[in-house]
């Protein structure tokens, strides 16, 4: 039978794994600016999930048709705007791209100028081994549709994992805290999502303030995920200079969500090795059952076959996503 001291201890490291972001000193591994992207990613084709409405394409199709751009200190990855779409045709052309590399324990830093915006649209910066679903778990870093702030950070898991109520060291909003791919939450959708608590972080509020820079951290106690709008002066020096090595412990800024490892939820069982996927999905299963409630027009599968204009705006423009180990 444990002590009174032992339990004790153990009730204070379970508090400790909620309230405590985990921080370390990292040093770059891979820079990505402008034609970087070309050789650290591949251009995914994957097929639409039930109610999309988007064909991915090749690099080599997207730089022919001026879906991707790459030049400088810009990259841009954008949604075609000028095809009108028959119902045979296979999708509205977009792009997806996966980093060649596997990520664990490691910081990501992803300067962005400009995402995808418009209905029908479904923006989203994630990492996963997409090669086997969710089986080696799932962080989606900033997603969100149909320009309905706010945006949401969500962890999947393959294993059971619980968030705890209370204690969380995060800015945002916890929307479900059973993070198991296989729970379905009261909205149809699963994971523990966590809403941001600025609308400065999606749509056109993020682009109209010139984007800023999502940052996130994972290690076997805790996943954490920060934002700073353009004008923030509060951003660390090492985020917005690019710095050769950048030591998390010194920010003093909470993050907007925070996934702690705990009894509840072990990350080391739960997140494997992972890609980063940046992609901009058509309809589908968010977008597509958001559509109405949105305000926007009509059906969604019938606004991206007949409206390639209205996708203009529907594109990524980053200045750099840098990764540090």
């Amino acid at each position: 039978m444990p002590s009174t001291s032992s339990l004790i201890l153990s009730t204070l490291a379970s508090l400790l794994s909620a309230t405590y972001v985990q921080a370390a000193t990292y040093s770059l591994h891979q820079n990505n600016v402008g034609t970087d992207f070309l050789s650290n990613f591949v251009w995914e084709t994957t097929e639409n999930p039930s109610g999309g409405r988007v064909a991915y394409t090749t690099q080599s199709d997207a730089l022919s048709a001026n879906l991707t751009y790459a030049h400088g200190d810009t990259f841009i990855m954008r949604v075609d705007d000028t095809t009108t779409l028959s119902a045979s045709d296979a999708g509205r052309k977009s792009v997806r791209i996966k980093s060649n590399e596997q990520y664990t324990t490691h910081v990501a830093v992803f300067d962005i100028r400009h995402m995808p915006q418009g209905c029908g649209t479904w923006p989203a910066i994630w990492e996963v081994d997409d090669t086997v679903g969710v089986a080696h778990g799932e962080v989606d870093i900033i997603e969100g549709v149909n320009d309905l702030s706010p945006s949401y950070s969500t962890m999947h898991t393959p294993n059971t994992c619980t968030m705890p109520t209370t204690g969380r060291n995060q800015k945002g909003t916890a929307v479900g805290n059973d993070c198991s791919s296989t729970t379905t939450q009261s909205d149809g959708n699963n994971g523990c999502s966590v809403s941001s608590p600025y609308s400065s972080t999606y749509g056109p509020t993020f682009n109209a303030d010139g984007g800023g820079w999502f940052v996130v951290e994972r290690t076997s106690s805790a996943v954490s995920i920060w934002f700073w709008e353009r004008g923030d002066g509060t951003v660390p020096a090492a985020v917005s200079g690019g710095a050769s090595t950048i030591d998390t412990g010194s920010w003093s800024t909470t993050p907007i969500a925070y996934f702690p490892s705990s009894s509840t939820c072990d990350l080391s069982t739960n997140l494997q090795s992972h890609n980063i996927i940046i992609n901009t999905m058509l309809c589908g299963p968010w977008a597509g059952s958001r559509y109405s409630a949105s305000g926007c027009p009509g059906t969604c599968i019938d606004y991206v076959n007949s409206n390639p204009s209205a996708f203009s705006n529907a594109y990524w423009d980053f200045a750099a996503l840098r990764v540090y180990l």
